[in-house]
């Protein structure tokens, strides 16, 4: 569109000049397409607002729009392009964070808080002032067997793979984890200069398709991967297994996305589309499995690895447990993806009917592991739309120990949903290697939103803490949250999500019914 605007410059100016040239009334025109001209002009050098800087002059329409007033402004802050309804949360609280705009509101909730499905958080008689908690309380990521244990934010940018991502996107999302102490996941295509130049923390997401650390013909390449994860910037290593969005389907980076730099990034040759296997191919069993952590975090210098999966099959989650009992080689960390996860593509059924919501896999997943007896030695990170202090606050309620968030930060880069995430014309330059579009996103403008939005969401989580009367995230207990299940019934986490005992499932005499047919079917053998 820049050079669109610039053949529109130049044609009516050349047009003026020969009317002009006829008759002088006809530069009175230089009054109107004059300041059109110069704001447009504007719009190209300025770095702040990505559209008006990709579409100079006809940008300004959506800014316009929204400032005629309140009822405009609600509609762009909570409607997509195609006019459905957003949460104001995923737009509006996200947009006044980021910019430091107060997010404050009058009139009270205009939500129905008779509705079945809302959440509340208890607060109690005991509210803490807010001062008397750290400002950005840290979680020590690391189990006995880690020698670097990890000091994490309870917020972090989640897993978006740069090609997926541009790299003034991905610029801007590690400089931002630099300025407010926060890390920043690489997403399965690889871990790219991008991720670290601006010198934030990294966590090396390595998916089915071992991107950055493969050998020619795609599997795992031992070399590649020691070179990379022991480089400083790279604090974890997490193995990828699924994602919300297509648990068991693998990724797809369009060939069109697909440039020299990304391919030599990624390990792979340009001209198709680059596609992850739907499974692994350097581990077959649980056992195996172990083989692979022991591995990495020997190959690593001993960092923390982990693992992220939608959860699936519940007896497949258990055999890993199991095999973490027997071999008594353990996460120590695992990233649990709710199947209402995001991606820039992916099969409608995919996303509306494949893995476990985010609540109910927290919730099964903290149970594995505090009935195997392995909570102590693993954090659970929860991701799946959590873009608000509340969704923290619920995912910690519900045994996450910490959040990633993708589409809040996303967000707070300037995108607003265009959903041409796959078409590489994302109009924002954050999903798309269109260099055109991607130059109008500056990282240096945009890091500073990321860290603001992450800084705002982490204090208000805080605020909700103090609120309940709690001092740490550790504290953050089932009985935090109250849901309406029905018009006239509520029930706290506690009530819904019943824990099970400290080490049931290592006897199976002690197994809770609700596990039992998922713990007999798991065998460390077999997935």
């Amino acid at each position: 569109m820049r050079k669109a605007f610039l053949v529109f410059s130049i044609t009516s100016l050349s047009i003026i000049a020969i009317l002009g040239y006829v008759n002088l009334k006809f530069l009175l025109l230089l009054l109107i397409f004059g300041p059109l001209i110069l704001m447009g002009l504007y719009d190209m050098y300025q770095s702040k607002h990505t559209i008006r800087n990709n579409f100079p002059l006809l940008g300004r329409v959506r800014y316009l729009l929204e400032e005629i007033g309140p009822e405009m402004r609600q509609y762009f802050i909570e409607t997509d392009t195609a006019g459905k309804p957003f949460n104001r949360l995923e737009r509006g609280m996200i947009y006044q964070r980021s910019k430091s705009v107060s997010a404050n509101k009058p009139f009270g909730t205009q939500l129905d808080v008779y509705d079945v499905g809302y959440e509340w958080i208890n607060h109690s008689m005991n509210a803490l002032p807010f001062n008397k908690l750290a400002e950005n309380p840290r979680i020590k990521i690391g189990s006995s067997q880690c020698s670097q244990p990890y000091f994490a934010s309870m917020f972090n940018i989640s897993a978006m793979s740069y090609g997926s991502l541009s790299k003034n996107a991905v610029q801007a999302l590690n400089a931002g984890a630099k300025k407010g102490d926060f890390y920043h996941n690489t997403g399965e295509g690889g871990l790219s200069p991008y991720h670290l130049e601006s010198g934030g923390d990294v966590v090396w997401n390595i998916g089915t398709g071992y991107f950055s650390t493969r050998t020619p013909d795609g599997k795992f390449s031992v070399e590649e991967f020691e070179k990379r994860a022991t480089l400083d910037n790279v604090k974890m290593i997490e193995i990828k297994f699924s994602q919300g969005a297509k648990p068991g389907h693998g990724g797809i980076l369009p060939k069109a996305k697909v440039t020299d730099e990304i391919a030599h990034i990624r390990l792979v040759t340009k001209g198709d589309d680059v596609v992850s296997p739907p499974k692994h191919s350097a581990f077959s069993t649980p056992l195996e499995l172990m083989d692979f952590v022991k591995l990495l975090r020997e190959k690593s210098g001993g960092k923390p690895i982990g693992m992220k999966l939608c959860v699936g099959n519940k007896s497949e989650f258990i055999a890993i447990c199991k095999a973490m009992v027997e071999t008594k080689t353990y996460f120590d960390f695992i990233t649990v993806d709710g199947g209402e996860g995001g991606t820039g593509a992916a099969p409608p059924e995919y996303s509306d009917h494949v893995g476990m919501p985010l609540r109910d896999a927290i919730a099964f997943v903290y149970d594995c592991l505090r009935g195997f007896g392995l909570k102590n030695e693993i954090k659970i990170i929860a991701s799946g739309k959590v873009v608000s202090g509340f969704d923290i606050i619920r995912a910690l309620s519900l045994g996450a120990d910490l959040c990633n968030s993708a589409r809040g930060m996303m967000m707070a880069l300037g995108c607003i949903q265009a959903l041409e995430c796959h078409a590489n014309t994302c109009p924002t330059g954050v999903a798309t290697q269109d260099p055109d579009l991607v130059k109008g996103l500056v990282p240096q403008e945009k890091s500073v939103r990321v860290a603001q939005y992450q800084k705002e969401t982490v204090h208000s989580a805080l605020e909700l803490m103090a609120s309940a009367g709690l001092h740490h995230p550790d504290e953050v207990t089932r009985d935090v949250i109250s849901t309406r299940v029905e018009r006239n019934k509520v029930e706290t986490f506690a009530e819904t999500f019943p824990e099970v005992k400290e080490g049931c499932l290592l006897n199976p005499e002690s197994v809770p019914n609700k596990l039992y047919y998922f713990w007999k079917r798991a065998g460390v053998e077999r997935f």
